[in-house]
């Protein structure tokens, strides 16, 4: 979807969900500005049952001076854009239009086939990630208007639990690029919580279940804003006790869940996908994330099964459904295993000291997540054709790879990028890539896993490499203690039985 296509319209509103929260008006808001600037007639209204009482939503409207309208009857519109939200879900009311357009960050609701402009992002953390991206597109400067770049670094702000739930690399990217006013967010951050939500917090926190066979507790919290749930889950894990723990509440239309881990063992964003799966979508980082499940998924699946039961089910379920291998002291059987060999197929290297000067911290982002090295002659990093990267010396470069004149054909979601954390300059990996196929015969001893597995390898010994059924669990013939785990499809594309 591209926003210029909307443009044929004189007359356009935009519509927040019923009861909107800070990542619903942040879109909102920059879409407004957007059509603004093209000499647009455009209203930004919102409706429902209860008109904005919160005071840190208060305080955004007057601080962004974000010119949103209550309408209480339903009205006609010509071009009618629902943001955060899906026309003709129950979050939002109806108003009648000639045409509708769609932008939104949840789960696919409703038949988009009706509708001739929609863009349902449902793997990004916020709605005003993707208004941001729409605005790229578009060549409009979100940074040349403060306000504009304050909203959208509020809504994802918000949405992501203070960003203990970013999992997409494009909600990093823009809350790495936005030019916000600090002075405001610091002023809505700190007028998050009422007295009523810290009573809210204190009661739940006498009502919580916990397993002491897996460390784990499990809290239902009173409806309430979002971050309460992270509030509380981050004064569970000071608890000597508890290992993990997830809070939800319920919601209008599913259910809010926070989660939390302090062990390398359980990686909290994998754990709230799975507590997701195929009912909702979560994500976040090692330690803290989050997630929602619909409601209506939900049912189906699980009826009228007790929420507190499902997650301390659900829970059980996730400690018992994987293996943890440590490579260091593994015996792997080769009886089980097959041999086979490395297909030439051209992947990408860049050097990154011949771009950026060395000694400077870079971040590296890429879709599983953000690598932090130091920039050094000796250091290179390989590009997969799946985006997926890796930091290695030059004296194993050497000694695996051989530089090519080749293509390189890349199939990836988000191609990474290298960020100067000095000055703020970022690099894309695929644009200075050159090609390199492995040298020689690289042997390897490998088997399908039949359950998931996390390797904690010797290079790496405090973060695990996830193989899901299906991955295959791998040895280096060369060296029985390098044990790693390579994703099926990236092992059907490079590797080939030998005998």
């Amino acid at each position: 979807m591209h926003l210029n296509n909307l443009l044929k319209h004189e007359n356009i509103v935009i519509q927040c969900h019923d009861n909107p929260d800070a990542d619903s008006l942040a879109s909102g808001y920059a879409l407004y500005r957007y059509f603004k600037s093209k000499n647009k007639n455009v209203r930004l209204i919102y409706s429902g049952r209860y008109q904005i009482q919160k005071r840190n939503l208060l305080l955004m409207l007057d601080k962004i001076d974000i010119p949103i309208e209550y309408v209480k009857k339903p009205i006609n519109v010509e071009l009618l854009i629902t943001v955060d939200c899906q026309y003709g879900t129950g979050n939002v009311t109806r108003h009648e239009a000639k045409e509708v357009a769609i932008i939104d960050h949840h789960q696919l609701e409703i038949d988009v086939d009706q509708y001739e402009n929609t863009d349902i992002r449902s793997y990004l953390g916020c709605c005003s990630t993707l208004v941001w991206q729409l605005l790229q597109y578009e060549g409009f400067d979100v940074n040349s208007d403060s306000k504009i770049a304050t909203a959208l670094f509020y809504g994802l702000y918000m949405d992501t639990g203070q960003f203990a739930e970013i999992h997409h690399p494009l909600d990093r990217d823009m809350r790495d690029l936005l030019h916000y006013d600090q002075g405001t967010i610091t002023t809505l951050r700190n007028s998050n919580l009422s007295l009523d939500e810290l009573e809210i917090a204190g009661l739940a926190l006498l009502r919580y279940i916990y397993n002491e066979k897996h460390h784990f507790a499990v809290i239902k919290v009173k409806p309430c804003d979002p971050n309460i749930l992270g509030l509380i889950s981050d004064f569970l894990l000071q608890v000597d006790s508890i290992d993990t723990c997830v809070v939800f509440n319920e919601v209008q239309d599913g259910i809010k869940i926070s989660v939390r881990s302090c062990i390398k063992e359980v990686k909290a964003c994998e754990l709230a996908s799975y507590l997701t799966d195929v009912i909702g979508s979560g994500g976040g980082h090692n330690e803290k994330a989050g997630g929602f499940i619909q409601r209506q998924l939900f049912e189906g699946q699980y009826h009228n099964m007790n929420l507190e039961a499902y997650f301390t089910e659900r829970m059980n379920q996730y400690y018992e459904s994987f293996e943890v291998i440590n490579a260091a002291q593994y015996e792997i059987n080769l009886k089980q295993m097959k041999q086979y060999r490395k297909i030439r197929v051209p992947i990408g290297y860049v050097k990154l000291s011949e771009y950026i000067k060395e000694g400077t911290s870079v971040l590296i982002r890429t879709f599983e997540g953000d690598i932090e090295i130091t920039v050094d002659n000796r250091l290179y990093v390989i590009l997969g054709v799946y985006g997926e990267v890796n930091v290695i010396d030059e004296k194993k470069f050497l000694q695996v790879y051989q530089p090519v004149e080749a293509e390189i054909s890349y199939s990836a979601q988000y191609m990474p990028v290298a960020k100067n954390l000095f000055d703020g300059t970022s690099i894309s990996l695929e644009k200075f890539a050159k090609a390199c196929t492995a040298k020689g015969n690289h042997d390897i001893y490998a088997k399908p896993i039949n359950i998931t597995t996390k390797v904690f390898t010797v290079g790496e010994p405090d973060n695990y490499m996830y193989g899901e059924i299906g991955d295959y669990i791998a040895v280096n013939k060369e060296d029985m203690s390098d044990v790693f785990i390579i994703d099926k499809d990236i092992f059907h594309l490079s590797y080939v039985e030998i005998d």
